[in-house]
């Protein structure tokens, strides 16, 4: 196999392409289990912005120092040959669901065994960045065995972001699916193959927040700022399908109920803090990934306000950051690391990561992680860049061990542990 080639274009060319479709590129063969070692990479910190006008609201806002791990750390593959792998749940017993973005879900046996297609999903656009997204355990799984999955349904006119359940039914070395139900359904239909979104995250109440995105289009952008739309909206809605009455638009004229928070532009992680409270990251233009602290009812800015610019290197709207009512990031990047899954780290097993943020980065090949302090960024790394794979998503066993989802020719499953004795 031959390996990435390096990052000698530029940047929003980059940028662009691995938002638009998966890498074709091959990677080097992984080893069983290999120690991490330093590379001559560029540090955080010395690669240029885009918009070096655009200035933080805050002082850590944006380009926090490196903060480089102590300990050291193995990296094992768990399940190797995964193609398009876009999502992955840890069962109760030890297998792992896996979503894979050509529309397939299979199961991870406890050997990294691939099993055979799971029947019983309903029709995926596989175009562009669409196809089969997260998927979920219902919190009962053990009593219920009902999971939960978001895909670009395709649709008479175009296709949304949609959200099914279904029980899951294995005899014979074989898993269907049954009872199958769509809850949500993205609304307008729109004909693009952009910016789906989108992730699961279940509230402490049982609710379902899922993300989705505002579809990449011109004609579209004003719907993250439309209640009327579920485009560029998180969206919380209970198990079975039905509105929480406590919804922020519930009962407000020209809103749908289903919208928990808007003005985001494309949400591909969303996770929940020790607080039980919503985060969320989400791809920017050129420019502009942001990390939000997603509260209800709250406007998180696109198109009015963003770090970034259009790939073309022209103004988004007025070309403004800040805008009274509109909810400022955490954090964001310049450039961009285009970011997917997110977990929030209170493992045993490294003590000195608990609390810190972990995200998926499809861009430069790495898992970021970051320190907070008081809901503001302190410390930045970026780890895994000696694997070159795309990194698609990131949660965290029971046992305290980082299980992350890499993208390539040949994806893997990886396990980040503390080096066997």
């Amino acid at each position: 196999m031959k390996r990435s080639s390096l990052h000698n274009l530029l940047h929003a060319t980059v940028v662009l392409s691995v938002l638009a479709a998966r890498s074709s590129e091959s990677s080097p063969p992984l080893a069983d289990a290999t120690s991490v070692k330093p590379m001559n990479l560029p540090p955080i910190n010395s690669i240029a912005p885009n918009v070096p006008e655009f200035k933080p609201a805050f002082a850590e806002q944006t380009r926090a120092p490196e903060h480089k791990t102590r300990g050291a750390f193995d990296v094992s593959v768990v399940a190797s040959e995964i193609r398009g792998g876009w999502a992955f749940e840890f069962m109760p017993d030890g297998r792992i669901l896996l979503s894979l973005k050509s529309g397939e879900l299979r199961i991870v046996g406890r050997d990294g065994a691939l099993s055979a297609p799971i029947s019983g999903l309903p029709p995926v656009d596989t175009g562009g960045q669409g196809g089969l997204l997260d998927v979920a355990l219902d919190p009962d799984f053990a009593a219920n065995s009902t999971i939960y999955w978001s895909y670009s349904e395709p649709r008479e006119g175009g296709n949304g972001t949609s959200l099914a359940k279904a029980v899951l039914r294995s005899e014979g070395g074989t898993s269907r699916l049954e009872s199958l139900q769509v809850l949500f359904r993205q609304l307008p239909t729109f004909d693009s193959k952009l910016h789906f979104g989108s992730r699961i995250v279940f509230a402490r109440d049982g609710t379902i927040f899922l993300t989705t995105g505002e579809r990449s289009d011109p004609r579209t952008r004003v719907g993250a700022q439309d209640l009327g739309t579920h485009l560029g909206k998180v969206i919380r809605i209970n198990r079975d399908g039905s509105v929480p009455p406590d919804n922020p638009f519930v009962g407000q004229k020209g809103a749908l109920p289903q919208i928990w928070s808007y003005g985001h532009r494309n949400v591909q992680g969303a996770t929940l803090d020790r607080q039980g409270r919503l985060w969320t990251i989400e791809h920017g233009p050129r420019g502009g990934d942001e990390l939000n602290l997603v509260k209800a009812g709250r406007n998180y800015g696109w198109p009015v306000i963003t770090y970034g610019i259009e790939y073309d290197g022209r103004k988004i709207g007025e070309g403004i950051t800040t805008k009274k009512g509109l909810e400022q990031p955490i954090y964001y990047w310049d450039p961009v690391i285009a970011p997917s899954g997110i977990v929030f780290y209170d493992g045993a097993m490294f003590p000195e990561w608990r609390g810190n943020l972990f995200i998926a980065s499809l861009l430069d090949m790495k898992l970021v992680r970051l320190e907070l302090q008081n809901d503001k960024v302190v410390g930045e790394e970026w780890l895994l860049r000696d694997r070159h794979q795309r990194v698609r998503d990131v949660k965290q066993a029971s046992d305290g061990s980082l299980y992350v989802l890499t993208e390539a020719g040949d994806g893997a499953l990886l396990r980040i542990s503390r080096p066997s004795k």
